[in-house]
């Protein structure tokens, strides 16, 4: 599906239309440029702050000052741009093809989580760097070494002056995975002209869903194109073979059940799950993986208080016979959790926050739950429980039914876990569409590298 302002706007028109627009900013944009300029001397003070909370890495912090810490390899440079951990994850399947294309990668991103995730995911030619802070002195040197010859922004990390600078030096810019929250909407819609100038220096937004090109076309993107979800093309969390081994090992046949990703408000529901569910299953073990790790101690005070026996993994000690509750508070370990978990409630999803991505656990081979908060993904949700013929848990009491009957049901777990991969496979192809839709651009700067070689 394509959506398109009118017939004047080629491939690769967006670009002069930027050129035009650059003439009469909005006056948010001056005011932005103004602030973050006059703020970038306090960088250092914001930067230290951040370090002390955790939120930047202490031998990288030159980067977020637009510095590099690696040489810039020769020849044609793609830079992709995500925010965060879920936006680099869903970005694989398009850094995969394009390095397969031969293609060198410089991926970017805002968090300490992002990097050590790319550290461990990133395929060979491919390179992470922390984005710089958005003043227009960082983002320049960090343009002035890179040269980018093509950059791809995932899903909505719009900060102005890195993509301002970036159109005025003529990099195309594509956004990928595009998504727009009913929210995010409304809040962009009081600030129209804003929005309008950001999005028209792009020259392709590739959106998730039709409801995401309708809200990126009336905030004025001018070439949209439907093109999926790319998470549902991400390959499979990794896992150490040796530590699956050693875990499978401690959990000896015993009942199992996970909730992932979880947020404050519902480890109390899962805990007062978990002691209802061991009166009919007295051995079960109950894994809490918390959305923000740091967060693994309270988790474990707070089951303490129940009556509850809770081990930390970030302590390094695995789950005995006397363990009802195992607090997954470590980084890039739900490989192995959805490895071992027969079933999977997907955390974010009881509270008002959008619920977590569930493909992971599906294609994985879990049967996965959920609450009624999923906007976050709701297609794909729906999706999910029309074909399995199932709805979201509610509540306490509608959580341990469902469990129960999951945990004493193999036919009905089996059914509900083969349900998820067969839609998650319909669903799939998000990355070649992308791909396709990028292609045309991949040609042009392949030409444009053999004229200068000539």
């Amino acid at each position: 599906m394509s959506f398109q302002a009118d017939g004047r706007r080629g491939s690769f028109g967006v670009r002069k239309e930027a050129a035009v627009l650059a003439e009469r900013f909005p006056f948010t944009f001056l005011a932005y440029r103004f602030l973050t300029a006059v703020l970038t001397p306090l960088s250092g003070l914001i930067l230290t702050r951040r370090l002390k909370r955790g939120k930047e890495h202490p031998a990288r912090l030159a980067e977020r000052r637009g510095e590099p810490s690696l040489d810039r390899p020769s020849g044609p440079l793609i830079w992709v741009h995500g925010a965060s951990v879920g936006e680099v994850v869903a970005a694989l399947p398009v850094i995969e093809r394009l390095r397969a294309r031969d293609f060198t990668v410089l991926v970017t991103s805002g968090t300490v989580t992002s990097a050590e995730l790319a550290r461990a995911r990133l395929p060979d030619g491919a390179f992470h760097q922390f984005v710089p802070l958005d003043s227009p002195w960082f983002v320049s040197r960090f343009l002035d070494y890179w040269q980018p010859d093509l950059a791809l922004f995932v899903e909505s990390d719009l900060w102005p002056n890195l993509i301002l600078e970036s159109a005025d030096r003529r990099i195309p810019l594509i956004l990928v995975n595009g998504r727009m929250s009913p929210r995010s909407f409304e809040r962009w819609r009081r600030l129209p002209a804003t929005i309008e100038a950001l999005l028209m220096r792009f020259d392709l937004c590739l959106v998730r869903a039709p409801e995401d090109a309708e809200r990126f076309g009336a905030l004025g993107a001018p070439r949209i194109s439907v093109t999926g979800n790319l998470k549902l093309d991400v390959p499979p969390l990794p896992a150490d073979p040796k530590v699956l081994a050693s875990l499978k090992a401690a959990l000896a046949g015993r009942p199992l059940i996970a909730a992932a990703s979880t947020h404050p408000d519902e480890e109390g529901v899962i805990l007062s799950v978990h002691r209802r569910l061991r009166v009919e299953f007295p051995r079960l073990l109950t894994i809490i993986a918390p959305r923000h790790p740091e967060r693994g101690s309270e988790v474990a005070e707070m089951a303490a208080a129940g009556g509850l026996d809770a081990v930390q993994r970030s302590s390094g000690a695995l789950p005995n016979a006397a363990t009802e509750i195992y607090v997954c508070d470590t980084l890039g370990e739900l490989g192995l959790i959805y490895r071992l978990a027969p079933v999977v409630f997907m955390g974010g999803s009881l509270v008002p926050h959008g619920g977590q991505n569930p493909i992971e656990p599906i294609k994985l081979g879990a049967a996965v739950l959920h609450g009624p908060h999923v906007t976050n993904f709701a297609d794909l949700y729906d999706a999910l429980d029309a074909d399995a013929q199932t709805g979201p848990v509610d509540d306490t009491r509608s959580l341990t039914t469902r469990l129960a009957g999951l945990l004493s049901d193999a036919k009905a777990r089996h059914t509900l876990a083969a349900a998820g991969r067969g839609t998650i496979a319909a669903l799939a192809g998000a990355a070649d569409r992308s791909l396709t839709a990028i292609e045309p651009y991949l040609v042009q700067i392949r030409l444009e590298a053999r004229a200068r070689d000539a």
